[in-house]
């Protein structure tokens, strides 16, 4: 099986190998200084950290299923990728984009219990509920990427193809191994929609009661205080969403391989990359975090 590639021109390889390994470096760095911050940094153990590191952990999961091959492929001049190599690509990418979408979730349930039930926030949020769900994250994430390799294996074997984008998607193994292309795009909505609108349907509830709270609140101050530790986890939200519909559920309309491998790029490269600026610059406490690290270590 061989890759796409983002472009066949031997003058841009050089320039592409080196911005997606700075890319990726960012993206490892920046996520495991905020790992390395959560865990040493006694003022930030409490749920909303918790789940932001676990998200950090999940997005160098993510990239790291994709751009390394990418990286060794531009280097080496070698598009290829073995059978159960591109299966098992298929089955991290599954299990992390799911685990990201349902993280993303579970920290809007934790901006609402904060917000709409501050009292009783220690109380609800408690070490074990923590736990708890991420846990089950976890293994629906690993439930949803054996979902995905049971689909793919219930067709034909492939070898001598070429995907049509730079790592192995499961909407591109499905049109290789599906000739019905109708049943092709009822399969990608369905699993879309399951993992991806139910998710999504909880966040904009939790954010429909957070923003009927706020508004409740008297005090200009208080509103704008209560916005603002929403105000990263929305952003995040809105990179992940917004690239993810593009990327995953536009693969089954569009029919334009080098939009796609943007689309890919965007979603499995750019968004983790971003997230940990999006939390380190919106959020002081995640600032003042950091340099109290950066001390340490000097």
């Amino acid at each position: 099986m061989e890759f796409k590639c983002l472009s066949e021109d031997p003058v841009l390889q050089p320039i592409l190998f080196g911005l997606f390994l700075s890319m990726y470096l960012v993206t490892v760095l920046g996520n495991l200084l905020i790992i390395l911050a959560v865990s040493f940094d006694p003022h930030l153990h409490s749920p909303m950290y918790f789940f932001l590191s676990n998200l950090s952990l999940t997005d160098i999961c993510f990239i790291s299923t994709t751009v390394p091959k990418m990286i060794v492929n531009i280097q080496t001049h070698s598009r290829a990728i073995s059978y159960m190599g591109c299966l098992t690509q298929m089955s991290l990418f599954a299990n992390f984009v799911c685990m990201d979408d349902l993280l993303l979730n579970v920290m809007a349930y934790d901006r609402f219990v904060a917000i709409c039930h501050p009292l009783r926030y220690p109380v609800i949020m408690n070490p074990h509920l923590c736990g708890f769900l991420v846990t089950v994250s976890l293994l629906i994430s690993l439930f949803n990427s054996l979902l995905h390799s049971l689909i793919i294996l219930q067709f034909a074997y492939f070898k001598d193809v070429e995907i049509s984008n730079f790592f192995c998607h499961p909407s591109q193994l499905l049109n290789l191994a599906c000739s019905d292309t109708f049943t092709n795009n009822i399969v990608i909505y369905v699993i879309g929609g399951t993992f991806g609108f139910l998710p999504i349907s909880g966040i904009l509830f939790s954010y429909y009661k957070i923003v009927s709270s706020i508004l409740r609140i008297p005090s200009s101050a208080g509103k704008y205080k209560a916005f603002s530790t929403c105000g990263s986890h929305l952003a995040v939200v809105c990179l992940f969403y917004g690239t993810g519909i593009v990327e995953y559920l536009g693969t089954a309309v569009s029919h334009s391989p080098r939009k796609g491998a943007v689309a890919s790029v965007m979603y499995t490269v750019v968004s983790p990359m971003l997230n940990p600026f999006i939390y380190s610059l919106r959020n002081r406490d995640v600032k003042s975090a950091l340099r109290r690290l950066h001390s340490r270590m000097v």
